[in-house]
């Protein structure tokens, strides 16, 4: 749709950023920036430094950005040319530089907040479709498919988080996106993840197990020809969602079957990073702890936690689930250290999965709030909440 700000427009687009993504950054809503787009309304004066530096643009020229209506756009048979002249040079060797270019966003995700890696991350998948779009060599437009179902599947996650897991609408489109591309070329291992991903939303966002569970569960059935390690892992999923639903003997028999799975991983399959002995652990405890039995969920996740120093995202989620395993036990100590450290991991990665978890932790202590040990932690948790 045509804009009025579209000198404003062309800014997002330059810094790398569709709608989504620059309102993930924000910590707003998407229809706020097709309004500010539209000429609905103006960014309010709090908000507009941190714009600024969003989109690498000075206030100055962010004002002179708000101010200008309708202003002249390129000649369209410039940029004709210019996707015509691209297109006519793209190889596999443009694709497997651009493979490479997501795979150095994706190492960084479970170091650094995802609002930072947003700007990069949309850059390039929106090169990645515009560049589907225009070619016409079938090898070439296959990789590029592959890759976009790769790339918007990381979108989806990416978005997801740095929203704190609020946003659903705007991850879900992006893994639909992933699903209809990997669909396209057959690609059974990318469908399976992205629905996979999909399944997240219901599970861990919107509160929805039983949609939730059917979601894991086709992702399970679509990766069983291709990947154990996928199946296995959304069988995981499978799993915490029966325990969600109060059904133990559901949950364990999944929990078993995704072991079934790992003996099963071989280095043949793509996606076997994904199920490891520590994810199945720290899935398990997080499963017990749904079925009310912390007691037997924290020492599954105290090893789990000791076994994740290196993906601190993944660790805030266990020693979250732990600090709340603790509380219910009433050991008042251990969940205070727990909690401190997933605050720690928390500090440096601001993950919307842990960051949801120690909030929730934090209100389990508020019958202790008199104690300076809870106390302390309530002005970690209201720090954290500061923005950044």
């Amino acid at each position: 749709m045509a804009t009025k700000r579209r000198g404003f427009a062309r800014a997002r687009r330059a810094a790398g950023l569709s709608q989504e993504a620059l309102a993930a950054v924000l910590g707003i809503d998407r229809s706020t920036v097709v309004r500010w787009e539209a000429g609905d309304t103006e960014p309010q004066p709090w908000i507009r430094p941190k714009l600024a530096r969003t989109l690498t643009i000075s206030p100055d020229v962010l004002g002179e950005l708000l101010d200008a209506v309708d202003p002249v756009s390129p000649a369209p048979t410039d940029a004709l040319q210019t996707d015509y002249d691209e297109a006519r040079n793209v190889s596999t060797v443009t694709v497997a530089a651009l493979r490479l270019q997501l795979q150095q966003v994706q190492f960084e995700y479970d170091m650094a907040p995802s609002a930072g890696l947003l700007v990069a991350a949309s850059q390039q998948h929106g090169r990645v479709t515009h560049l589907r779009q225009q070619v016409s060599a079938p090898r070439v437009r296959r990789e590029l498919w592959a890759l976009e179902a790769e790339s918007a599947t990381f979108m989806g996650q990416l978005i997801w988080d740095a929203s704190q897991r609020r946003d659903h609408a705007s991850p879900r489109a992006y893994f639909n996106q992933a699903i209809e591309a990997a669909r396209r070329i057959g690609d059974v291992t990318g469908e399976a993840y992205a629905t996979l991903r999909k399944s997240y939303l219901s599970l861990y966002g919107e509160k929805a197990p039983h949609r939730g569970l059917r979601c894991a569960q086709s992702a399970a059935d679509v990766g069983m020809a291709a990947s154990p390690a996928l199946t296995g892992l959304s069988l995981l999923h499978v799993a915490e969602a029966h325990a969600m639903l109060g059904e133990p003997r559901a949950c364990e028999a999944a929990i078993e079957q995704a072991r079934c799975q790992l003996g099963r991983v071989d280095d043949t399959d793509v996606a076997g990073e994904y199920l490891t002995p520590v994810e199945i652990e720290r899935m398990a405890g997080s499963c017990y702890l749904f079925l009310g039995q912390p007691q037997k969920a924290h020492p599954i996740l105290h090893g789990a936690a000791q076994s994740l120093a290196a993906k601190k995202k993944s660790q805030s989620i266990v020693l979250g689930n732990l600090a709340l395993a603790y509380t219910r036990q009433g050991e008042l100590e251990a969940a205070a250290q727990s909690l401190h450290r997933a605050i720690d991991a928390l500090e440096d990665t601001r993950g919307g999965g842990g960051l949801n978890l120690a909030f929730e932790a934090g209100l389990e202590l508020r019958p202790w709030r008199a104690e300076p040990a809870v106390q302390e932690l309530h002005d970690r948790l209201f720090t954290l909440m500061s923005p950044g």
